[in-house]
């Protein structure tokens, strides 16, 4: 995903701030207190946040796919699914 895809300042998180607003933003629309508009805009932005800890979680996934070590203790590109 292309990080134009998310506001900048949602970009310059790491996963785990991400995550964190993400949880507190889902606990808030299901508590279902609040005006509408505000669940609107709470839900852009999770939407957001969803798709930015998704994409920090395929650059990781990338990273383990190029990094093994071998017996040797050497680095060899080997493919490992996080799934």
């Amino acid at each position: 995903m292309a990080e134009s895809s998310v506001p900048a300042d949602i970009a310059k998180l790491n996963f785990e701030d991400a995550l964190k607003e993400l949880e507190a933003i889902v606990n808030a629309l299901e508590g279902g207190k609040g005006k509408l508009d505000d669940a609107i805009k709470s839900y852009e932005r999770g939407a957001a946040l969803k798709r930015h800890c998704e994409r920090k979680l395929a650059e990781a996934q990338a990273k383990i796919e190029k990094i093994a070590l071998d017996a040797d203790g050497g680095v060899k590109t080997e493919s490992t699914s996080l799934g």
